[in-house]
C-alpha cells in the first residue's frame, strides 16, 4: 500500500519543455513514474520525445486531462507562473497537484491554497518541496529513485535534504511513501494529512516525521499523534543552532523569541510518545530499535 500515489498514477508535467522540467521528466520516467503529457500554454499541439517516450504538450491542464486521463500533475514553472498554473491545474479537478517550485510570493500560495480549499477537488503537496516517491511503483518530484526500495516505513519530511538523508539511513528496510511538505510558511498538505494517511495505511508499519524550526506545525502533529497514531512514530527537528531571529534554508524556518524553537517542538513530541533523535542518523537508530532492524 502506498499512499497520495501508486503505480496507477498518470502524471502530467506543468513546464515541461522548460529546462527543469526536461530533466526531471527523464528522472521520472526512468524510475518507472507513468508520465502521460506535459503543460506549457502556446506550445500545445507540440510533441516532446525523452529517452524514447513520446509526450505531447497541451495549452491547460484541461486539455491535458481529458486527453490523457491524467490524475496528478507536478509543477516545474518559475515562481511568477507558478500560482496561475496551480490554478490551472485545480480549475481540471486534478487530484493531486505537487509543486516543486521554490521562491514562490506567500500571498501567492495563499491564494492558490485556499482556492483549492473552496473548490475541494485537489491536493496540493507542497511549494517549495521535492516532490513524493512510493518506491518501485510511482516518483513525482526531484527525489532520488534510487537511494532506497519499497518497504514499511511512511516518511513525511519538511526538508528535501533531509528526506533522501533519512531514506538512504533506512534503505535496507525501504519505504511505503516518503513525502516531501516543503518548509514555506503557508503548505498544502501538512505533517497531519500524512500522518493521518500512514495511520490508515496497513502496510505501513511505522513513520519518520522530520520538522524543523519556524512556526508550530511540530506542535500540532504531536498533538495528533497522541490523539490519533497508534503506530511508533520516530521525530527529528532540524535547527537545534539556528540563531534566533534569522530565516535559515527554508522561508518558513523563523524562530521569534520562545516560538518555534527546536527544542520547544522536541518537548511536544516527546510528550506525545515520539522519540527524537538529535541528529538523523540518531533518528535512523531509534528507527531501527524499534523495528527490531
Amino acid at each position: 500500500m502506498t499512499i497520495f500515489v501508486n503505480k496507477t498514477s498518470r502524471v502530467i508535467v506543468q513546464g515541461m519543455t522548460g529546462s527543469e522540467g526536461t530533466k526531471h521528466t527523464r528522472r521520472m520516467l526512468a524510475s518507472g513514474t507513468t508520465i502521460v503529457g506535459g503543460v506549457t500554454p502556446g506550445k500545445g499541439g507540440q510533441v516532446v520525445e525523452i529517452d524514447g517516450h513520446k509526450l505531447p504538450v497541451f495549452n491547460t491542464v484541461a486539455q491535458a486531462r481529458s486527453a490523457t486521463g491524467a490524475d496528478a500533475s507536478v509543477v516545474f514553472v518559475p515562481p511568477k507562473f507558478a500560482k496561475a498554473a496551480v490554478i490551472d491545474a485545480i480549475d481540471a479537478g486534478i487530484p493531486l497537484v505537487v509543486v516543486i517550485t521554490e521562491g514562490i510570493p506567500v500571498h501567492d500560495t495563499a491564494a492558490f491554497y485556499a482556492y483549492s480549499v473552496s473548490k475541494g477537488t485537489t491536493r496540493i503537496l507542497g511549494p517549495n518541496c521535492p516532490g513524493i516517491i512510493s518506491p518501485s511503483e510511482s516518483n513525482i518530484g526531484i527525489i532520488p529513485a534510487d537511494i532506497a526500495g519499497k518497504g514499511t516505513i511512511g516518511l513525511v519530511s519538511k526538508s528535501g535534504t533531509l528526506t533522501y538523508q533519512m531514506m538512504y539511513e533506512l534503505r535496507d528496510i525501504g519505504f511505503s511513501t516518503a513525502v516531501g511538505i516543503g518548509g514555506d510558511p503557508v503548505i498544502g498538505t501538512t505533517h497531519i494529512d500524512c500522518l493521518r494517511a500512514f495511520q490508515d495505511d496497513p502496510e505501513t508499519e511505522a513513520i519518520v516525521m522530520i520538522g524543523e524550526i519556524g512556526g508550530d506545525a511540530e506542535e500540532r502533529a504531536a498533538a495528533f499523534i497522541k490523539a490519533n497514531v497508534t503506530k511508533p512514530v520516530v521525530g527529528y527537528v532540524a535547527g537545534f543552532t539556528a540563531p534566533e531571529g534569522k530565516t535559515m534554508g527554508h522561508a518558513g524556518a523563523i524562530v521569534s523569541g520562545s516560538s518555534g524553537t527546536a527544542q520547544g517542538k522536541k518537548d511536544a513530541l516527546e510528550k506525545a510518545g515520539v522519540q527524537v533523535g538529535q541528529t538523523p542518523s540518531e533518528t535512523a537508530r531509534i528507527m531501527r530499535a524499534l523495528l527490531n532492524r
